[in-house]
């Protein structure tokens, strides 16, 4: 972890108010409510001083002060009427402000893929989407507002001030930069502390959210224990961190109370001075003593919410990060145009991730309708990044991607992926009843639909022997059913889309031979009539194909069919294993 740098913070700051936009009218709402609350108290300490004055060193009559005495609950009234209104105007904003930003990441991380998303520790986002907007409320809910009182109410009360005493006048415009000064001096550590704090409870939260998904595993090879302790001493770091944070935020405010403090006695005492030497009347005198704590309630409050601050800008360096992420670039849009089939043509296609690394180096094949395509090649051949180049989560460095002519990059995304359907690796299940799961796919679908999409995948038989049938509820990630269960759902779903082109992982990993061979049956039906393109990790699953294209190192280093491919010594043939039959054939390109 690096400690953020002065002007680090500053653009962070600057991309917290940037956030602001249209919601900018309800803060400013809440410093105006905020101002006429100032100038109330004003009023307030007029009357308080003429009150006193009139009763105590004039011996005024209760029928000479009533008009006063009466005014001054409509004042306190009026007064904590603007105060109400401009925290439930500040509030207000800040809630709507954590909607909006919480949106937005959302969008962002939905926009980004699942080639981002698998790079990054889903604990720490949760953290970032919940807890660190969360923790935007202070800033927009308190600092900003105050940041703005700071400075016009101090200068509306020294207007008044500095007529009716200008030595007193003089000692506050002296004294009120000292709040500040402090207020910098003991934030800079406790910024530090703050981002600290923030990587800590990334930290945990990726731990705890890690060690709950693989606690089956962890129990299985009696891991559990040490798990637990390793969570522990995370928790206590954080637990650590927290406390620091708060030890300097007590400090702070017991600093500024006293700077505060120690200015209203001064004042105090020279006005005391002034009216033993009769420099001053008594009513003004009062009347300037008064206002002095109100001059430095809003740099107090500032300083209180100096470490809100703080904290939105530690969360702020996580969110910023997410959503100043470029996305897969795109050019002008336009709809992909209707057709019975597609053939997908990659031209000399080349990828390279954010290290520079090529993924993909001048990859050219194409995959027709009509016929099964397999990409099979060893680990890191570029095999899923064809797929993640095909549902948009990342964008070719150069080359083209063509549907039936069409440039892919050219394509609005949502015309295009409703042509596709996609049967992931590990499918994922949401929390929800089967019925729920399938009708991801088609969600107008009817119910006959459903049951001919399960038949197709052979997932009928087993989800009508279940207890409740579709209705059946299941946990996140398919708690309650098992891989090969999870699996044939997952080839419902495209059956269910019946989209002209379909994409499959490898659907028959971690899958025992009996299962294997019903969801390859049910690969055989959902292959008729559309371009299907099949990453293929084991022999079976690539002879479901038409024509195999092997990858290595981005590269395309042979073309054919099974038959061809297994007679011949090249790659294929050592992937398919030593009992693979071989020739001397030495062409590995069948163009």
């Amino acid at each position: 972890m690096t400690t953020l740098t002065a002007s680090q913070r500053k653009t962070l700051d600057a991309w917290l108010t940037g956030r602001l936009g249209r919601f900018k009218p309800g803060l400013r709402l809440a410093v105006g409510f905020g101002l006429a609350a100032g100038f109330a108290v004003i009023v307030q300490a007029c009357l308080l001083a003429w009150i006193v004055n009139a009763v105590v060193m004039q011996g005024a009559r209760l029928a000479t002060v009533w008009p006063a005495l009466a005014a001054l609950p409509a004042v306190f009234a009026v007064r904590f009427v603007f105060m109400l209104t401009a925290e439930r105007a500040s509030f207000a904003t800040a809630a709507a402000l954590r909607l909006d930003i919480r949106a937005q990441v959302v969008r962002k991380v939905l926009a980004l893929g699942p080639a981002w998303i698998q790079w990054q520790s889903s604990g720490a986002l949760t953290s970032d989407a919940m807890s660190g907007v969360e923790a935007l409320e202070g800033y927009y809910a308190r600092w900003l507002p105050n940041r703005a009182l700071s400075v016009l109410l101090p200068f509306a009360v020294l207007a008044v001030v500095l007529p009716a005493d200008l030595t007193s006048g003089l000692v506050l415009l002296a004294t009120a930069p000292l709040i500040p000064f402090f207020m910098i001096v003991l934030g800079k550590t406790a910024a530090e502390l703050n981002q600290r704090q923030w990587a800590r409870l990334a930290q945990l939260s990726a731990r705890f959210l890690d060690t709950l998904q693989g606690l089956t595993t962890l129990k299985l090879f009696d891991a559990s224990r040490r798990e637990a302790e390793m969570v522990q001493s995370v928790s206590d770091a954080y637990r650590v961190t927290t406390m620091q944070v708060l030890r300097i935020a007590f400090l702070s405010a017991v600093v500024l109370e006293f700077l505060a403090t120690i200015s209203i006695a001064i004042v105090a005492v020279l006005i005391g001075f002034h009216l033993l030497y009769g420099k001053i009347p008594f009513e003004r005198g009062l009347f300037v003593l008064l206002l002095a704590p109100e001059f430095y309630l809003p740099l107090r409050s500032l300083g209180t919410h100096y470490h809100a601050r703080m904290d939105a800008i530690a969360a702020a360096e996580r969110l910023a990060a997410i959503l100043e992420t470029p996305g897969p670039a795109t050019t002008s849009l336009e709809p992909l145009r209707p057709a019975s089939a597609y053939t997908l043509q990659f031209e000399a296609v080349r990828h390279t991730d954010a290290a520079g690394h090529p993924m993909l180096d001048t990859l050219s094949f194409a995959a027709e309708p009509g016929h099964v395509t397999a990409l099979v090649g060893p680990t890191g051949a570029g095999k899923s990044t064809v797929l993640n180049l095909l549902l948009g989560f990342i964008s070719p460095t150069s080359g083209t991607i063509r549907v039936n002519e069409q440039p892919l990059a050219t394509l609005d995304p949502e015309s295009w992926l409703a042509e596709v359907a996609w049967v992931p690796q590990r499918a994922h299940i949401f929390i929800g009843s089967l019925l729920d799961n399938l009708l991801i796919a088609r969600p107008n679908a009817s119910l006959a639909e459903v049951h001919q999409a399960a038949r197709d995948a052979g997932a009928h038989d087993f989800i009508d022997a279940l207890p409740l049938g579709y209705n059946t509820p299941l946990g996140e990630r398919g708690v309650g059913l098992s891989g090969g269960q999870i699996q044939r759902l997952a080839l419902a779903r495209a059956f269910l889309k019946n989209a002209p082109i379909v994409l499959l992982d490898e659907p028959t990993a971690h899958l025992d031979a009996a299962t294997q061979i019903d969801v390859h049956a049910a690969i055989r039906r959902l292959a008729r009539d559309r371009t299907v393109l099949l990453v293929a990790h084991r022999p079976a699953t690539a002879r479901l194909a038409d024509r195999i294209v092997v990858l290595d190192a981005g590269r395309a280093v042979q073309i054919g069919t099974h038959a061809q491919l297994a007679s011949c010594d090249g790659l294929y043939a050592d992937l398919m294993g030593p009992d693979a039959p071989r020739s001397s054939f030495s062409e590995t390109i069948d163009s």
